[in-house]
């Protein structure tokens, strides 16, 4: 099912790009071929000068012209092979037997100089073969959110997909009214989801699955693999598949959890085999402390509220070593006792790295048993007060550093009663530290950060680049590259919302 063209002819450009396609040329049961669709009047949102040179976009095609016709759809870049690719997944619970990529196109995998792989991908950029009856387009809202919160998050240490550009295309598109439309470039690892799998595993009978599973292996643990087959002749590339996305998903849900960062939309075809952030549609950042938070406007129920997402990512997991159940082992007694055994290493895994996060953020040389009590009342007063999950971390490691200076706290973040008298017990644990204070300090300014991105700016930037003022967003976006030390202004910038300001539902733009 080849993907048509739409709108105008798409031409080619010149450039010396290293494009590669291995992932297109896994054939039509992976993907199906398919052109951005060209806009009517492009402009620049934003342009990632930094990452372009990371992944060594020419000089002179930094934000020109030539550039802003290509990251539209309007024109062909020379090596890429442009392709949608198809998955399944389970959404909200409900298994989906085919998604795919509906409103994004796969350009093809730029080599960067130091021979790093990265996807390039046009999401907002037109019907695909797999758009069941949508548009294919994105509102401007959604490409401004991705850009300003993925670039946010890379700086703030956490594994994610990352924004290159926005484009606005000049042309509505039409969700309860009409919005302008705009077009991201986002680079990733790779864009293979659990949801990949499942489609080959579930939907296809498993017909497919062994390639998927070797071509992700050799693409992303390549060395694990090895490592693997020396140490147990045995070993299958789907058991270190299984192995290696368990740990990346461990980390990554315990950094969301220390950042207080809630992902809105844990479905599996959102899930990156690779261990990075993806889909940032009704993402948010907490401001006050509470456990149970949602902002997606579509999770009713609640289902991935930020108490819940390291057992959903649990739960996602367990889809995977389902799926990968035939390759494990021709066994189905053996395979489903390695499945499990791997599945379950998954609350430990996330544990530890967890326990490790809250120390650094604690001041703490180490996280114990007999810190538990401690760190969740802690928590539970910053719930009963409502108070900023951010603020009140960055006032410990002030009142742990002792260094003041500089520092808009005090206008910022008012200590209760109850969190002051807590305190007291915080720094008797200090005291047992073994390590050097400078370290336990070193440790919190490093993981506390003093700016997040806050939903109520996230929403101005996305209000005021809709009227085409582009200003707040590159504001934003160069505040939030340096989160962990102050700077002027940022006793606006760091503030968390008053009442009017104050965001409580978010929306994906599909």
């Amino acid at each position: 099912m080849a993907g048509a063209m739409h709108g105008p002819k798409v031409k080619t450009v010149t450039s010396p790009f290293n494009f590669d396609n291995t992932y297109a040329r896994l054939g039509s049961n992976y993907s199906q071929p398919q052109n951005p669709s060209a806009v009517v009047a492009p402009k620049w949102i934003a342009w990632n000068d930094p990452l372009a040179e990371r992944l060594g976009w020419p000089n002179d095609w930094r934000q020109n012209d030539k550039v802003l016709a290509a990251l539209a759809g309007n024109t062909h870049l020379p090596g890429a092979n442009p392709v949608a690719a198809v998955y399944a997944g389970h959404q909200f619970g409900s298994y989906n037997p085919q998604l795919g990529d509906g409103r994004a196109v796969l350009l093809g995998e730029l080599i960067a100089p130091d021979g790093a792989r990265f996807d390039v991908q046009l999401k907002g950029s037109g019907p695909t073969p797999f758009s069941r009856g949508g548009d294919g387009r994105s509102p401007m809202g959604p490409v401004v959110r991705e850009y300003l919160v993925s670039e946010a998050m890379s700086a703030l240490g956490v594994p994610t997909s990352r924004a290159l550009a926005a484009v606005a295309t000049g042309e509505p598109v039409y969700r309860n009214q009409a919005e302008p439309g705009a077009v991201l470039t986002r680079i990733a690892s790779s864009h293979l989801r659990i949801g990949n799998v499942q489609f080959f595993a579930m939907s296809q009978g498993g017909e497919g699955l062994s390639e998927l599973v070797n071509y992700t292996v050799s693409r992303h643990f390549p060395e694990a693999l090895t490592l693997a087959i020396a140490a147990n002749p045995n070993a299958t590339a789907a058991g270190v598949l299984l192995d290696k996305v368990g740990q990346a998903l461990a980390s990554l849900v315990a950094q969301w959890q220390g950042l207080g960062f809630i992902h809105g939309v844990l479905n599996t075809d959102n899930m990156l085999l690779c261990g990075e952030t993806i889909d940032y549609g009704p993402c948010a950042f907490m401001d006050d402390y509470d456990s149970g938070k949602v902002f997606s406007a579509i999770d009713a129920q609640g289902r991935y509220a930020y108490r819940n997402q390291p057992g959903i990512v649990h739960w996602n997991l367990s889809v995977l070593a389902q799926c990968l159940l035939p390759l494990l082992h021709e066994d189905t007694d053996t395979a489903l006792g390695l499945a499990q055994a791997s599945v379950d290493r998954f609350p430990e895994q996330f544990g530890a790295i967890h326990e490790a996060i809250l120390a650094a953020k604690f001041g703490f040389d180490a996280f114990s048993t007999n810190d538990r009590p401690l760190v969740d009342q802690f928590f539970r007063t910053l719930s009963d007060d409502k108070a900023d999950l951010t603020l009140a971390f960055r006032w410990l490691t002030e009142q742990a550093s002792g260094d003041f200076d500089h520092s808009p706290l005090p206008e910022l973040f008012e200590p209760s009663a109850n969190l002051l008298s807590w305190q007291g017990d915080w720094q008797d644990r200090r005291d047992r530290n073994k390590a050097p204070s400078e370290q336990s300090i070193g440790s919190m300014q490093r993981s506390n950060p003093t700016v997040i991105p806050r939903n109520h700016q996230i929403a101005q930037a996305i209000a005021d680049a809709e009227r085409n003022n582009f200003e707040t967003l590159h504001k934003l976006n160069k505040r939030w590259q340096n989160p962990f030390a102050w700077q002027s202004g940022d006793n606006i910038l760091a503030a968390p919302p008053i009442a009017e300001e104050v965001v409580q539902r978010t929306f994906c733009g599909t």
